[in-house]
């Protein structure tokens, strides 16, 4: 069974930070890329972060460029959105997601999706 739970949401002041966690379970870890979406109040779902399997590249939304960083622990299934610099405009519920490539241009190769975790920034 497929499961990825996030976690490590919470409020936090415009120009900190915050470090989500996505932790991955029921499929074979090297064989699929892990995406982060965020969906804010009244939006739709958009892709913020995404690390590939094959060679560890990353992709990010020009909104979080700099500002953003993902990583993976192999050895841990779990991937990693370190978010610094955060802003008001990044308030929303951040989803992962297992996917088979990071660069369609749709953000649209993901099938598996965790619960979500509330990330709230304060101006």
């Amino acid at each position: 069974q497929v499961q990825l739970v996030e976690s490590g949401g919470g409020l936090v002041q415009s120009g900190g930070s915050l470090r989500l966690s996505c932790a991955a379970s029921g499929f074979t870890w090297d064989y699929y890329a892990i995406g982060w979406f965020r969906q804010a109040p009244g939006k739709e779902r958009e892709g913020v972060s995404c690390i590939s399997s094959s060679d560890g590249g990353t992709r990010y939304a020009d909104s979080v460029k700099g500002r953003f960083t993902i990583s993976r622990d192999n050895a841990k299934n779990t991937v990693f959105l370190q978010m610094n610099s955060l802003k008001p405009e990044d308030t929303g519920v951040y989803y992962c997601a297992r996917g088979y490539g990071c660069y369609a241009q749709d953000w649209d190769e993901f099938d598996y999706w965790g619960q979500g975790t509330t990330v709230t920034v304060s101006s």
